[in-house]
């Protein structure tokens, strides 16, 4: 019987992608390098800070790194006060209280930015648990953290759904047993089915969605929907 719902949280709960592609544009072209979208969604997009730049400037120290990973996510911040919910994801969390299952938050956010974008969109005190990739024994797209958060939540992978928005993400989850839908605000459907997703929706209130949802809990024997 489902249990619980998981989130991913950057590109899943807000569509926060554009803004991160901004910032790595800026912060790499003061390297020469030129980024498209192409490439921000084939190399970075859903990748932790670490093994990005590892990557992409592997002349740089740890230590620098280091710097420049935090220099990047200050520079999101700032750009990011005005988050607002994926749409129809107010309807989601409702619907999870109403069943009385537990939510919870994965993501290779680090620390800092996971807290700031939960306070933004006011959902500070809305999941009964938030692991971090830096928590688990390895990031996205190993499937670590989810199976951390799964241990966290006492449940078994197939009494859970995720959502996830990028193949990394969605490599991760499957990788760890759950049932994964992709929301498709960064990458095409086509590509999140691909990695794994069962299906590919654009955001919380699509229809297709809810009639799997509706299918879903209706097999329970004790929960019904009300949408």
């Amino acid at each position: 019987m489902l249990a619980a719902i998981l989130f991913d949280l950057d590109g899943t709960l807000a569509n926060t992608d554009p803004l991160h592609y901004q910032v790595w544009q800026g912060i790499l072209r003061d390297y020469g390098l030129e980024i498209d979208e192409i490439f921000y969604q084939s190399q970075i997009s859903g990748r932790t800070n670490q093994e990005l730049i590892k990557e992409i400037l592997p002349s740089l120290s740890l230590e620098a790194g280091q710097e420049l990973a935090e220099q990047k996510e200050a520079l999101f911040r700032q750009l990011a006060l005005q988050l607002k919910p994926l749409p129809g994801l107010a309807k989601t969390l409702a619907w999870t209280d109403e069943l009385r299952l537990q939510k919870a938050v994965v993501t290779n956010a680090p620390a800092p930015n996971a807290q700031f974008m939960l306070s933004v969109l006011g959902l500070s005190d809305t999941f009964e648990s938030v692991t971090l990739a830096e928590q688990a024994a390895a990031g996205k797209p190993d499937p670590a953290p989810y199976q951390l958060a799964l241990k966290r939540l006492g449940i078994s992978p197939e009494s859970a759904i995720t959502f996830e928005d990028s193949p990394s993400g969605i490599r991760s989850s499957v990788g760890a047993g759950i049932r994964t839908i992709g929301i498709a605000s960064t990458h095409k459907p086509e590509n999140l089915c691909s990695a794994g997703a069962m299906m590919a929706v654009p955001d919380f209130t699509d229809e297709q969605l809810w009639l799997w949802l509706s299918s879903e809990v209706g097999s329970g024997t004790s929960q019904k929907l009300s949408i």
